[in-house]
């Protein structure tokens, strides 16, 4: 079993996405491959509702979907 705390795609950098949905606020990280995709789905549904920034991502929870985003 993996450990859902390390990325799934160790030679990229990490980014750290904030998205709003209906007033909260949550922080994940996630690989910027994730993190690309993730962000041009979500904002194709509901625009400015994710912000990616790179730097500190220690102790953030992993986008729960990020294996997924990864599939062929």
């Amino acid at each position: 079993m993996s450990d859902s705390r390390q990325s799934p795609c160790p030679g990229e950098p990490d980014v750290r996405l904030t998205v709003q949905l209906a007033g909260v606020r949550v922080h994940f990280a996630a690989c910027l491959t994730a993190a690309l995709v993730f962000v041009c789905e979500a904002t194709a549904r509901r625009p400015g509702s994710v912000a990616v920034r790179t730097g500190h991502c220690t102790g953030l929870p992993r986008l729960p979907t990020e294996r997924l985003y990864l599939l062929p």
